[in-house]
Formats: C-alpha cells, sequence, structure tokens
C-alpha cells in the first residue's frame, strides 16, 4: 500500500468509528513508514498513538481511587514535566567538536547500535551521559545528534515545573518523569543539570537538595536498559560527586580553536549559497573570534549573511556575499557583550 492508501484508510475508519481497524491501520502505517526510512514520523506517530490508547483506556466515568483513575492523573500532571517531545535529523555531521569528543560519542553511539551483542554477553549497555562545558558549546545540539543517530523520541524536561517549593515535590515529580521515558523507551534530556544535581552539604538547601539527589541516584540505578538519560550542565563543579559517578559517560564541551571555528563556518555555508566578499578579511575575523563559543560565533555570522541580503542591489543573486565590515562589527559587539 502506498502512503495516499493508508490515510485515506485511516480517515475513512475513523469516520465511521471502527477504533479496531483504525489502530490496525495506523500501527501498519507506523511499519511503512520505519520501511521507508521515514524514522522520526514513525516515532512520533508512534508516540501519539501510544498517549491517545492510554487516554482513552482511562476515559468516561472513573471509578475515584481506581488504577485508571490514578493513571488519567498521573498522565496529566506528568505532560505538565514535559516541555517538549521531539524527534531529531541530526547526525554526526552536524556537530562540529574535537576528536576526542567525536570518539566518546561514537562509542556511546556503538553500544546502542550493538545493543543485542552486549546483552548476549551479559555487559551492560551505558544509558547515562553526562555532557558539561561553557555555554554555547554544543551540548544541547550533542543530544539532539544522539537522538537523530539512534532514531529514538527524546523528553525534554520543563525544568521549572519539575523544580517545586513545597516539601518532596521535586523528588516525586522526577520520579514521574523517568516512569513516563520507561513507558516509551526513549531519551530524557535534562539541560542546567546542577540545579537538581548540587552537592548534598549546601546550607541554604535544608535538606530538600539532599532529598533530591538521593532520588535521582535511585532513579538512575533502576533506569531501564531501553531508556536514557542526557543531562547538560555548565557547573560541573557543583555537581554532587556521587552523581558524578552513577554517569556511564562524562564528555567535557569546550570552546572551539581556531580550527575549529573554521570547521564551525564551512559547515555554516555549506548549507548555505553565500559566500564571503574579502576571504582575507574573513580569515582575519576568524583569528578574531577566538575565545567566543560556537553559538555566537555562527550566530554573527547568520545575522552578518541576513545584513548583507539586504543590504545588496540584488536581493535574488545567486551567490550572495557576506559582508565582512558587517560581520567584523557583530563579532566586536559580541565580544564586548560578553567581555570576552
Amino acid at each position: 500500500m502506498s502512503q495516499q492508501d493508508y490515510i485515506k484508510d485511516i480517515a475513512r475508519f475513523g469516520l465511521e468509528n471502527d477504533r479496531e481497524k483504525l489502530l490496525a491501520t495506523l500501527n501498519e502505517f507506523i511499519d511503512h513508514a520505519k520501511s521507508t526510512k521515514k524514522i522520526n514520523f514513525a516515532l512520533q506517530l508512534q508516540s501519539i498513538l501510544k498517549d491517545a490508547v492510554r487516554k482513552q483506556e482511562t476515559s468516561g466515568m472513573l471509578k475515584v481511587g481506581s488504577p485508571s483513575h490514578y493513571q488519567q492523573l498521573t498522565d496529566r500532571e506528568t505532560d505538565e514535566l514535559i516541555l517538549e517531545k521531539l524527534t531529531s535529523d541530526y547526525s554526526l555531521e552536524n556537530l562540529v567538536c574535537p576528536p576526542e569528543v567525536k570518539d566518546k560519542l561514537l562509542n556511546f553511539l556503538n553500544e546502542h547500535s550493538h545493543a543485542e551483542l552486549l546483552n548476549r554477553h551479559n555487559l551492560p549497555l551505558s544509558n547515562k551521559l553526562l555532557l558539561h562545558g561553557p555555554s554555547g558549546c554544543g551540548k544541547t545540539l550533542a543530544s539532539y545528534v544522539i537522538a537523530g543517530e539512534l532514531k529514538k523520541l527524546m523528553i525534554v524536561v520543563n525544568l521549572g515545573a519539575i523544580v517545586s517549593a513545597k516539601l518532596g515535590e521535586t523528588s516525586k515529580n522526577l520520579a514521574k518523569l523517568f516512569r513516563k521515558a520507561a513507558q516509551e523507551d526513549c531519551i530524557i534530556f535534562i539541560d542546567e543539570f546542577d540545579s537538581l544535581g548540587k552537592v548534598r552539604d549546601y546550607s541554604q538547601d535544608h535538606g530538600e537538595m539532599k532529598r533530591v539527589v538521593n532520588t535521582i541516584l535511585q532513579l538512575f540505578d533502576y533506569l531501564p536498559q531501553s531508556s536514557m538519560v542526557i543531562a547538560a550542565t555548565n557547573q560541573k563543579n557543583m555537581l554532587d560527586e556521587a552523581l558524578l559517578r552513577r554517569f556511564d559517560v562524562s564528555i567535557a564541551f569546550e570552546l572551539p580553536t581556531k580550527e575549529e571555528i573554521y570547521q564551525l563556518i564551512d559547515l555554516t555555508l555549506k548549507q548555505s549559497e553565500f559566500s564571503f566578499d574579502k576571504k582575507t578579511i574573513a580569515n582575519n575575523i576568524i583569528k578574531e573570534a577566538e575565545g567566543l563559543s560556537y553559538y555566537s560565533i555562527q550566530k554573527t555570522l547568520i545575522n552578518a549573511m541576513k545584513r548583507s541580503l539586504f543590504g545588496t542591489n540584488n536581493s535574488r543573486a545567486l551567490k550572495p556575499k557576506i559582508d565582512t565590515s558587517i560581520w567584523k562589527q557583530l563579532v566586536a559587539e559580541e565580544k564586548e557583550a560578553l567581555t570576552v
């Protein structure tokens, strides 16, 4: 069957309220999407289907206190803890980083690509990853790359909803989220992890942070092999020592070297039709950009592209040029703003 045939059947069975045929066709459509290499679409559809089925099973007149009633309440509460559920098209080619970082990511990905082999030999699968380093140096992008390479659904944690002023509530929220991830066999991505995993002797926490860290330690210990946690922080030194030891892999992301800035510029230009109006001046600006993060450098370059495009007489030019004087000014402003 073609994709159009599946869509027509789904529409027909949905309008006819034929739930059995609708679910069967949707599952066939998901398999079809996977077989035609539309993995991300298949994962998103599968997640929607799971959620819808679970909500239908707990809908209608529910007896207060019944398992179905508690499940409905849990689903509603857990949804508030999730900032976004996404799939990714990013691959390792989209990430500019030192060879040692790429090697660690490759080894981590290889484990998951050969999970059955490891299981046959009773070897554990690394599924807890810590990404640390300055802001804007590729930690979040690396999480998208992992989700894209492994074709897994990723849950982005809503940290504002997780952390609660109520005593013990933060730990309960974390437990709900980890249960959700176990049901979905997906990746949990927690940015600014230091706000949860601080060392347990901080006097201002009055014991609450100790409870949170102890909860995370327990959740890590019982995390199913089919699920994964990726935590990112730019303040690794603030994390509890016992928590640091629980991570299977820890990867440091640093500010780009001159060589890595060149790679970033090449990658950004490769994805566009732009080129520099003055190559020599562009090389000098790249030297001046040292000390900025990958994010800051790419941001100034993209803004320079846009301003150059607006300033050109022929906006439909096949090979638009980047005005290096504009980029030079933007880099200088970014360094001043960040006191680099």
